[in-house]
Parts: structure tokens; sequence; C-alpha cells
């Protein structure tokens, strides 16, 4: 069995959790819907991220797709105006802390976003343009490491302040509002 899910702000990519003060204090998937037992996220969004997150019964596939190289694209507000010469650099790759050592990311695509996409209003949590005016991205990697595009825009000075992952290969978000849950057959 396969769904789509647009992952709410602030939810953890997991559908429970065995201690206590957790389940009373975060917000897990297991919420959203009564999955079918063996029901697995395929990647993860963390938890200041939203969007498309797939979950599936088949491991096989899970790992198939997490080592392809399948494209992701995120829809990526910014904390300040960038510029080209940075959209250059963060599409060349650029170096991360990934588990304690220095990590160079592998190429992507990044285009700057003319207009601010039309989106679901965002968590009031978010801390949207408190110091200075911020710019709209798209990026499409291959990888996903830790928190890849959160670290990569630091790099070039832009903190993300928010990341909506709209698409994983051929599936994507669509119109799902958040919270929504949507079987799917072809994956």
């Amino acid at each position: 069995m396969h769904y789509k899910v647009n992952k709410p702000y602030g939810m953890l990519s997991q559908l429970k959790s065995n201690d206590p003060k957790e389940i009373r204090s975060k917000s897990f998937l297991g919420e959203l819907h009564d999955f079918a037992p063996g029901i697995m996220p395929i990647g993860r969004l963390d938890k200041k991220s939203e969007g498309l997150l797939l979950m599936t019964t088949d491991g096989k596939l899970s790992d198939r797709i997490n080592r392809s190289g399948i494209e992701k694209e995120y829809l990526v507000q910014l904390d300040g105006l960038i510029g080209q010469k940075d959209i250059d650099i963060l599409s060349k790759g650029v170096e991360i802390g990934f588990k304690g050592t220095r990590y160079r990311t592998k190429p992507c695509k990044v285009y700057l976003l003319q207009s601010e996409p039309e989106l679901p209003a965002a968590h009031p949590a978010i801390r949207l343009e408190r110091h200075r005016p911020g710019s709209w991205i798209k990026m499409i990697i291959t990888e996903g490491k830790f928190r890849q595009v959160r670290k990569m825009t630091a790099v070039v000075g832009y903190p993300t302040l928010r990341l909506i992952r709209v698409r994983i290969g051929a599936i994507d978000l669509g119109d799902m509002a958040p919270g929504a849950v949507q079987r799917i057959t072809d994956i």
C-alpha cells in the first residue's frame, strides 16, 4: 500500500512514539490517518518542513527511492533577497556538515521565483521577514542528507524560513491541504 501525505509544519515524520513524554508534546503522522500495519515513510521531512511525504508498506521500494537519485523538488522561502551569484553557487553544490564531517552536495537545479507561490498560510511559529525582505527559490536535488536544503541556503547567507517539498520523482503534492492523506497506486 502506498500513500502521499501533505505533512504539516510541526509534525514529526514518524507514525508514533513509545515515549509518554513525546506523545503528550509532539505530533506524529499516525494522527492523520489509520495507516496499514507495516507502513513507513520514504525519506523524511524535519519537524519544521512541510509538504509531500510518501508512505509505503514496501521496504524495498522505500530503499530504492532513497538510493536512486530521484529528483526531489522544494519551494524555499529565504531570509534575504538572494542574487544570481549565490544561486549559481548553490547549483554547483556547496560544502555542508553531515554526520560530523564535511560533505559536498551534488549539483542541483535552483531557480529564483519572481513571485510568491500560492500556498496555504505559513504556520504562526515561522518568523517570516522579521529582519529583512525575503525571496523564494525552487530547488531540485537528487539526494537528501539531513536538513540538506536548510544547510545549503545557510552556507550562502540566506537562512531557510519555510521549506515545502512539492515533488518526488513524478509524484507531486498537487493541491492537497496540509494534513491530507491520499492513497496512490502508481509509485
